[in-house]
């Protein structure tokens, strides 16, 4: 019973967001980036180019990793130029178990 208990209070930690990330963020090395800052903070997801110009994707993790993410995002990789980050709480997704380019 205390094993429920605590993956439910795991599952209840977790959260999941979608962004987007406007500027100059394609042919710079973004995807990489977030690869690399997503799997040092322990998130599961994707990221990908729009057709649009823009990065997006979905992140899932614990709120602290979240939100030192969105901070690696708005700060971006050295050749990107990042005007803003749009997030957006979305629903966790179970059975994820890394972060990818898609």
């Amino acid at each position: 019973m205390k094993r429920l208990c605590s993956s439910a209070a795991t599952e209840m930690s977790q959260q999941r967001i979608s962004f987007k990330v406007h500027g100059r963020v394609q042919g710079v090395n973004f995807r990489s980036f977030a690869v690399k800052k997503a799997e040092g903070l322990k998130l599961t997801g994707y990221v990908t180019n729009t057709s649009d110009g823009k990065v997006s994707g979905e992140a899932q993790g614990s709120a602290d990793s979240i939100k030192s993410y969105l901070k690696e995002l708005n700060n971006g990789p050295s050749a990107a130029h990042v005007v803003k980050v749009d997030k957006k709480e979305i629903g966790v997704k179970d059975g994820e178990s890394s972060f990818r380019v898609q």
